[in-house]
Parts: C-alpha cells; structure tokens; sequence
C-alpha cells in the first residue's frame, strides 16, 4: 500500500495527516506537491485541511486550479480512494468531486472544538468497520464548514445515502444545538456516487490517539485499510 498527502501552500494539517498514516499506523506516506503534474501508485490521497492560498477569493477556489489538481481528478475518475478533510472537502467541492459548497460558519465565528459525529452510512470505504448511528468524537477547526446545497441536490444525497456523518450530541440525536456550523441537515461529511470520494468538515487526524483525547478518527482510516486489504472498493 502506498499513500499520498497533498501540500498546497498554505495547508496546515498535512503534518497531522502525516503523522498518523507513519507513526501511528506505520503506513508508507509521501507527500505530494501542489505543482506536481504526475500522480501515480497511490491508494488513497488525502487532501488535508489549512488555508489553501490564504482562502483569498474563497476556501478551495485556487487550489482547486493547483496543476496537481488535473491529476487528482483523474486518479478519481480511475476510482482512486481521495478523502479530503475541512480546507480538502472545500477544494474537492470546488474541482466538482463533490457537490455542494462550504460558506462561512451560520455565527460567522471560527469555531475549533470536539463535536459528535452520528455514522449515517457504513456503505463506503471509509465508515466500513463502522456501525450506522455509531457515535464518533472527532474535533473540527473551522470558519467556512456550513455545508449548502440546492434542494434536489440534498435529496439525491439522501435518497443514494451519500451523507456518511451528521453533526449530533453525545447521545446520537442529530439535534440544531449539535450543529456548530449551520450546515443544511447537520451534514459533516459526504461521499461521491461512487463512493470513492469523501470529504468531511471534523479532523480525524487529529484523533488517532489517547494522548490528543479521541481515538474515533482511526474508524475512517482503519476503515479505509480494511476496504484496500479486501482487494478495492465495490459499492454494496
């Protein structure tokens, strides 16, 4: 297996990202550079969060014209595993990976704390090991995390359970109160039709270990693993 963690300037968890695939999951990491042209032999690319170009024009939009990017679109279509995590969700939308857009926080606050996560869809690489309604506790850092889509959009994302996390409390209620954002139907986290894409607003790099006081992140990465170790993704 092999993985790659794309740097663009301005990112500022590619470390975190890093670190938990080498030094926690002694996994093989590379790093891949915004101006690289060539993507190959990769099994899953996380694009990581920070501020991509200073978020100037909006959060993802001139990363999402990075030439790395033309490769990474094509390593999707190929069915390659991406997973883009808070500033990498916000460049997935922006390249049309994913749909839907990510604005600024319904308070216009920045807001860095450990929220709850409800496992709405254990139907993809990345929520597998997973049961639906499990509870996860995964902290999010974030002013542009209010998830938007049109109407029909939000529906098709229902009705093919492409919504893989909700914001809720502790207890699994997917409540207002839960919600730190504003995001329509407390979405936290989708995935593509295909279920080789994801992207979700909370850091589960930055909970991988005791130490850092969650280790519920290792769900999606261990999840991922096991996806890779059965030979690939196929959806069902």
């Amino acid at each position: 297996m092999k993985f790659g963690v794309v740097v663009f300037p301005g990112s500022n968890c590619d470390l975190d990202a890093y670190h938990l695939l080498k030094d926690v999951l002694n996994l093989p990491v590379e790093y891949i550079y915004y101006n690289q042209k060539i993507v190959n032999n990769y099994d899953l690319i996380i694009l990581p969060g920070g501020f991509t170009y200073g978020d100037y024009l909006r959060s993802g939009a001139i990363a999402r014209f990075s030439p790395v990017m033309d490769t990474i679109v094509d390593f999707a279509e190929r069915g390659g595993l991406i997973l883009g995590i808070c500033n990498g969700f916000q460049v997935l939308t922006e390249a049309g990976l994913l749909p839907g857009a990510l604005y600024r926080n319904s308070h216009l606050q920045f807001r860095c704390e450990k929220v709850y996560l409800k496992v709405e869809n254990n139907n993809s690489p990345f929520t597998v090991i997973a049961k639906e309604g499990d509870v996860l506790k995964i902290p999010v850092a974030h002013g542009d995390g209010n998830y938007y889509a049109d109407p029909a959009t939000l529906k098709e994302l229902e009705n093919n359970k492409q919504i893989l996390f909700r914001y809720c409390d502790q207890e699994g209620n997917v409540t207002e109160q839960a919600n730190p954002n504003g995001s329509l139907l407390n979405i936290a986290g989708i995935c593509n039709s295909k279920r080789n894409v994801a992207g979700m607003m909370p850091h589960p790099e930055r909970a991988g270990e005791a130490l850092l006081g969650s280790t519920d992140g290792l769900v999606i990465f261990k999840s991922i693993l096991k996806s890779l170790e059965r030979g690939g993704w196929t959806d069902g």
